[in-house]
């Protein structure tokens, strides 16, 4: 059994001709020279990062039903649409990550970088926010807060005043319960379905 003449070739691993993927490589090489015409591409230049001017309406369909056929354009079809994407997404929250997303910011104009603020438009910032701080504190009015506090307390007040007086009715109606069931025990009359005595 260990003649040469029924043995069969076992290598079953492709073999790859590296000098024709060699040519195809050389051959796309000089492809993409030509398309550049021997210039350099410039780079894409794009904005800066920037807030949104305008506010993003997720309100304007909820509740709402609509009919989707086979010929409703894709802007009117359920979901959230992107003008600029010219893309339907189908939730909320989705929409919020596609509109702060990568694609839609490069569809904009705009790459993912933000302007580095400095020194002077953080301390205008700072000013700002001091301002306001500043008026709000004067908003808030000493003598309205106690006008305040004492309005609350006397509803406290009213509060107490008016569970005592509750108290005092519930107490009342006992009494007269009680006298109604003596004087039923003077005429006779026993209580309701109650063996127990009360002497």
């Amino acid at each position: 059994m260990a003649s040469g003449r029924g043995t069969k070739n076992l290598d079953f691993r492709r073999k790859w001709d590296k000098d024709e993927y060699e040519k195809l490589a050389e051959k796309r090489l000089t492809e993409e020279r030509e398309k550049k015409d021997g210039k350099p591409v410039q780079p894409v230049k794009r904005e800066l990062l920037r807030h949104r001017d305008y506010k993003v309406d997720l309100e304007s369909k909820l509740g709402k039903t609509i009919v989707i056929t086979k010929t409703t354009p894709q802007s009117e079809m359920g979901g959230y649409y992107c003008n600029v994407c010219d893309c339907v997404v189908k939730d909320s929250i989705n929409f919020l990550d596609h509109i702060n997303g990568k694609k839609h910011q490069r569809n904009l104009g705009m790459s993912m970088r933000v302007e580095r603020s400095t020194l002077d438009q953080v301390k205008k910032r700072f000013e700002v926010n001091k301002k306001k701080m500043e008026e709000k504190q004067k908003d808030y009015d000493f003598e309205e807060r106690m006008k305040e506090l004492r309005e609350e307390e006397e509803k406290a007040k009213a509060y107490k005043k008016e569970k005592q007086r509750e108290k005092k009715r519930r107490a009342e109606e006992d009494l007269t319960f009680e006298e109604d069931d003596e004087m039923a025990a003077v005429m006779g009359f026993s209580g309701f379905g109650s063996t127990k005595k009360t002497h």
